[in-house]
């Protein structure tokens, strides 16, 4: 049988803006995304998902190699991913498939595997090994200016100048204004035509296409009719304390970002601090992010049209997810920084062949960005790697919860110094303590600091998390129980490529774990 894979990667979609599983919630949608819907009614979509790792660089190493970030190791964005690891698309190439990326990964060299002269130094990132970019986006943007250029579009001397509302000469903060480049040439644009040169070109052969959008990434402005398709006032609220200060006494590293965090990162040329930004501004800021989402999810109906028009769409596994999500202004914070839910659950929806009786339900089970690749390659009848952290979703996807499934979420952040931000200094703890990790039911949350204090919240008194119940004597014990997990947790997963073989007077033997063990048995 032919099988396809389209796995699709947006950027910075948080899980709470999926208009299904508001729904499912009883909650009225604020925004409408037919196609992502259409996913949703013929796929399973995941409630508990989130990505291991922020921001992106971390979170995309994570989704491409299986890992996670204790193990990996490309902390920060900037910092390499060492070369020894396996990636999906090398794992693919073992399968019998040509990787085809669209967009980024946003993935720095290993040094030891080229020179220090190598220009993927200068830059924020740069494709990941074992992949084909057959739509490029970095570096620098090089591909998409490039497609703009040759559309007959005059790119003014500073290109970014693109997105800024025509007459301006900067973004000055929330804007209802439209972009001066028009949504045909939007980068959202060009990543759907490369999307559909590259399917026309396959001519109904089988395929694997990773298909990265950019947004809904700041900056936060949209081309017409984008930028008016939703109204502030019908966004939700931001979930904040009274004040930045009074939120800030939370922890060091809050504090260090409520008061770092500037709102030019996310508006071009915008003065100001990102925690001064009121009500009104951030419901601006999520009008336009909503206006964002909604051109990708019409760049993504021409997509699905194509596979309908071909027949494809019946013989490929579609799976829609983010690198990471994005705090809005929730915690007085913009971007995807320290150990709120809002930078770390993102939206999963897979949509796998033949399995009809799963179609528009709603999976409660914890599943995270680690366990793409093994379900990849496990539809793909491959062999997932040995050191691979996550686990295939395929019984998941037929509703069948194995008894050994995760019980906790787990999710990590290095907080190191790089060239834009200095977490590290701010907080005052040095280069290999500025890192913690987080343990997550549904019920509580732990949040452990290698050098800063732990936090310790009461997810069903305050789902929020406001309040920090760490020092609490009453909560004494359970702090101590969460704190075991989270080691027991790194204790599972501490690298693994070779500690099942082992040496016997008979020679090599090679063991096996009891869910492999199963797996095997059920191809």
């Amino acid at each position: 049988m032919r099988k396809n894979v389209l796995l699709i990667v947006v950027d910075q979609w948080r899980a709470d803006f999926i208009p299904h599983l508001m729904r499912r919630q009883g909650r009225e949608p604020f925004l409408e995304t037919p196609n992502l819907d259409r996913l949703c009614r013929e796929g399973v979509t995941f409630r508990n998902h989130v990505t291991t790792a922020v921001p992106c660089g971390p979170a995309r190493a994570s989704l491409l190699t299986g890992l996670y970030m204790m193990n990996h190791r490309a902390v920060q964005n900037t910092v390499p991913l060492d070369s020894r690891h396996f990636t999906l698309g090398m794992a693919l190439r073992e399968v019998g498939y040509d990787p085809a990326l669209i967009g980024y990964t946003t993935t720095t060299p290993d040094p030891r595997a080229t020179s220090v002269n190598d220009p993927r130094f200068l830059q924020l990132g740069d494709i990941m090994e074992g992949f084909r970019s057959v739509g490029s986006f970095e570096p620098d943007m090089e591909g998409y200016f490039g497609w703009v250029a040759g559309q007959g579009y005059p790119l003014p001397p500073e290109r970014t100048d693109i997105w800024l509302p025509e007459g301006e000469d900067s973004i000055p903060g929330a804007t209802d204004r439209p972009a001066r480049i028009p949504r045909e040439l939007s980068d959202t644009s060009y990543f759907t035509d490369c999307a559909l040169r590259y399917l026309h070109g396959k001519r109904g052969n089988p395929f694997f296409l990773h298909l990265g959008y950019w947004r809904p990434h700041p900056p936060f402005v949209a081309s017409a009719p984008y930028h008016a398709l939703y109204r502030p006032e019908d966004m939700p609220a931001p979930i904040r304390a009274e004040t930045p200060d009074s939120e800030a006494a939370q922890h060091p590293l809050l504090r260090f970002y409520i008061d770092n965090i500037r709102q030019g990162s996310f508006f071009q040329g915008a003065e100001g601090s990102g925690a001064a930004m009121d009500e009104a501004a951030i419901r601006q800021m999520r009008a336009t992010y909503c206006g964002l989402m909604r051109e990708v999810d019409d760049g993504l109906g021409k997509v699905f049209a194509h596979l309908d028009e071909t027949g494809q769409w019946d013989d490929t596994l579609i799976i829609f997810t983010s690198d990471h999500a994005e705090q809005l202004g929730d915690h007085y914070l913009l971007g995807k920084i320290g150990y709120f839910d809002e930078s770390f659950r993102i939206p999963l929806v897979i949509k796998m062949p033949g399995n009809d009786a799963r179609a528009g339900a709603v999976e409660s089970a914890f599943t995270e960005s680690v366990d793409i690749m093994p379900t990849i390659l496990d539809w793909l009848g491959g062999e997932v790697p040995r050191a691979c952290d996550g686990r295939s979703l395929l019984p998941l996807l037929h509703g069948q919860r194995p008894a050994d499934w995760r019980t906790e979420l787990h999710y990590e952040y290095d907080f190191r110094d790089i060239h834009y931000s200095a977490a590290e200094t701010g907080t005052g703890v040095s280069m290999d303590e500025a890192s913690l990790c987080v343990v997550q039911d549904e019920r509580y949350k732990y949040v452990h600091f290698a050098a800063l204090p732990p936090l310790f919240f009461d997810l069903r008194d305050d789902p929020h998390q406001f309040t920090n119940l760490a020092e609490d004597p009453a909560y004494a014990g359970l702090v101590k129980d969460y704190a075991q997990k989270a080691l027991s947790w790194r204790l599972r997963h501490a690298e693994r490529t070779l500690t099942h073989y082992r040496a016997t007077p008979r020679g090599l033997e090679k063991r096996v774990t009891a869910s492999e063990a199963l797996l095997a048995r059920t191809r």
